[in-house]
């Protein structure tokens, strides 16, 4: 029987919400060269993965953080999963914006959270965590408890671990890295011998630099 990892991995690289280039490395915003990019918005658009992951994270939510008694989304890539999740465990939602707003009430986080509740804060994936840990400050600062964080999916990167354990956050996620590969090799998407560049490339990312075949 596949576990749910490995379910979620090939439905990410099914639908490339997952690509693998180490012969042609992205570039990232950060200006990082990278192997790999992820965008989990693309799985709204396919009703039964979006509603395995709604599904799946519910699950994983109830069973890591049952006093749970707030959603709260991570502006923007996971506003929609966050909404759908708190929808079916019919909880309060609010999403948390990545800067306030420049007008109006200049809110950071939008909707409306009561001091002492307690909130699983939805994120679509984890890379370095310092956007996903800067949501928690926010509902943090509002008067409320964190009780944990669930995610798509994480890279798995040293740095995003500790700041993690540095913020006292516990963190689940449905996927990683390491399936990930596990399935790309399987299904053929990768080459057997382009594992241990995506390996090399996830323990020093800011630094990695392709190497010419």
């Amino acid at each position: 029987m596949k576990t749910i990892d490995h379910l979620l991995a090939e439905k990410l690289l099914g639908i490339s919400a997952i690509k693998l280039q180490p012969d042609n490395p992205f570039t990232w915003a950060s200006g990082w060269n990278s192997p790999i990019y992820t965008d989990n918005r693309k799985t709204l658009s396919y009703p039964d993965i979006r509603t395995f992951i709604k599904v799946e994270l519910c699950r994983m939510i109830m069973e890591n953080f049952p006093e749970v008694d707030a959603v709260a989304g991570v502006a923007t890539g996971a506003i929609a999963q966050g909404a759908l999740v708190a929808d079916e465990l019919n909880l309060p939602y609010v999403y948390v914006r990545s800067s306030p707003k420049d007008h109006g009430l200049e809110n950071l986080i939008e909707g409306n959270l009561m001091p002492g509740q307690k909130v699983v804060v939805i994120e679509d994936l984890i890379s370095t965590g310092k956007s996903s840990l800067k949501a928690v400050e926010a509902v943090r600062n509002a008067g409320c408890e964190v009780v944990g964080m669930a995610a798509i999916f994480t890279y798995g990167f040293p740095e995003a671990e500790e700041a993690f354990r540095n913020a006292s956050v516990q963190l689940c996620t449905l996927g990683n890295y390491n399936t990930m590969l596990e399935v790309a090799v399987e299904t053929e998407y990768i080459r057997a011998s382009d594992v241990e560049t995506l390996k090399e490339w996830r323990t020093n990312p800011s630094e990695w630099t392709p190497v010419s075949r």
